[in-house]
């Protein structure tokens, strides 16, 4: 089988880093749990300017080096890696932050998995002209089995693989979201992603054998 995992707020606790970045650099305090929008402008009511500084700041190799992992991430990973399984990490970060979102990887034991840079979210305009290592063109050629993604604007990009399980990491910002399909189900930790993926494979194995 193969996997699609999302870098930020799947992988690493970004939100909440940027929780305690933006009261130091505008004194703004909004916590965590009353970011209700994906997008960090509106949430933390910012301006262009602010946001671009934060963002910039956000993504200096020391900051996402910090970042916390998100409990469970690497050994729900490895574990499926062990099993034989394919993981590729398809982050919406410029190709800039690649070698310290690489090395971050490494450091948590993810080695073993390759991490591409796709624009998401039309993001180069923080980091002047942006590069990117994934093309659309070339992403929606890679097929995929199972996708563990927080932002609602990704669902898009699952579009062209109708039997995809996608499951959504439960977060602020997709409490209200509303999902594109059922084969969309909400997670509240790599737990319950684990298991989820555990019930899929055992059915598929039933199916299979008969």
């Amino acid at each position: 089988m193969r996997f699609y995992v999302d870098f930020d707020d799947c992988l690493c606790e970004t939100g909440r880093f940027f929780c305690q970045l933006v009261p130091q650099l505008f004194g703004k305090d909004v916590p965590y749990g009353k970011l209700s929008c994906f997008d960090l402008k509106t949430s933390f009511s910012l301006t262009d300017e602010q946001y671009e500084h934060m963002m910039l700041e956000g993504h200096r190799p020391e900051s996402l080096l910090s970042f916390a992992e998100t409990p469970g991430a690497s050994e729900s990973i490895n574990g499926w890696l062990d099993a034989g399984h394919e993981v590729s990490i398809i982050t919406g970060r410029p190709y800039s932050a690649y070698e310290a979102s690489r090395e971050w990887l490494d450091r948590h034991g993810l080695g073993r998995v390759p991490l591409y840079c796709l624009n998401k979210y039309g993001r180069d305009s923080f980091i002047k002209n942006s590069d990117f290592s994934l093309e659309l063109e070339d992403y929606y050629k890679m097929h995929f089995d199972f996708a563990v993604e927080d932002s609602p604007v990704a669902f898009q990009f699952f579009s062209h693989l109708p039997e995809l399980r996608v499951m959504v990491f439960d977060r602020p910002w997709n409490q209200d979201c509303s999902f594109p399909g059922s084969n969309f189900i909400r997670c509240f930790g790599w737990s319950e992603i684990r298991e989820h993926v555990d019930e899929q494979l055992n059915e598929h194995e039933v199916k299979t054998d008969e």
